[in-house]
C-alpha cells in the first residue's frame, strides 16, 4: 500500500532530548552513602534548583499547622502554653476512669463532649497549641465526626438506651437473618 500523505513522525530536530546526566564529583563513588543517591544526584533532585517548583526529594522540615502556635505568651509556663490540648485530654481521662468504675454511659458521654469541646475550641481560638494537628477544616470535621459518633453511641448504649434508632434495629435483624 503506498500512500502519497507525508510522513507524520517528528524529525531529529522535533524530539524532545532527554536531559543531560550531571556529571558526578570527584571520588562520588568511594564516598559514604553516595551509591544510594548517585542516580538522584545525577539528575540533580537532591537540592531545590533556583526557580523550580519542585519538591525536595528530602524534606528538612515540616510546616506547623495553621493555629498551631502557642495559645500563652512564650514565657508562660508549659502547661499555660498548652491548656486547649490538656482541658480536652483531661476531660477524655475523666471520661475514661469513669468507664473504668463502670459508669460507661457518663463516661463515654464525656469522652465525646471532650471531642467536640476540642472543635469548639479550634474554631473559636486563633492558637491551640498541639490541638492543632491539621488544618482548621480537617481538624473541625475529625473532632466533630468522632464526637458525634460517640455521644450517640453512648446514647444508644444498653441496657435503657436514651436514644433508640429504629432502622438501626431492622438493619440488625435483616444481616442476622
Amino acid at each position: 500500500m503506498s500512500t502519497d500523505a507525508p510522513d507524520d513522525r517528528p524529525t531529529a530536530e522535533q524530539t524532545p532530548m532527554a536531559p543531560e546526566p550531571r556529571p558526578e564529583p570527584a571520588g562520588g563513588a568511594s564516598r559514604a552513602g553516595a551509591g544510594v543517591r548517585t542516580g538522584v544526584a545525577k539528575l540533580g533532585w537532591t537540592r531545590r534548583e533556583p526557580g523550580s517548583r519542585r519538591f525536595p526529594r528530602i524534606t528538612r522540615s515540616i510546616a506547623r499547622p495553621e493555629g498551631g502556635g502557642r495559645a500563652a505568651a512564650g514565657d508562660a509556663p508549659a502547661p499555660a502554653r498548652q491548656w486547649p490540648m490538656l482541658l480536652v485530654l483531661s476531660l477524655v481521662g475523666l471520661g475514661l476512669i469513669l468507664t473504668a468504675f463502670d459508669v460507661t454511659r457518663v463516661g463515654t458521654l464525656l469522652i465525646g463532649v471532650a471531642l467536640l469541646v476540642g472543635a469548639g475550641l479550634r474554631w473559636w481560638l486563633p492558637s491551640v497549641g498541639m490541638l492543632a494537628v491539621r488544618s482548621r477544616f480537617t481538624d473541625l470535621v475529625t473532632y466533630s465526626v468522632l464526637g458525634v459518633v460517640i455521644v450517640v453511641l453512648a446514647l444508644m448504649q444498653q441496657p435503657d438506651p436514651l436514644l433508640e434508632l429504629p432502622f438501626l434495629d431492622r438493619t440488625l435483624h435483616f444481616t442476622v437473618d
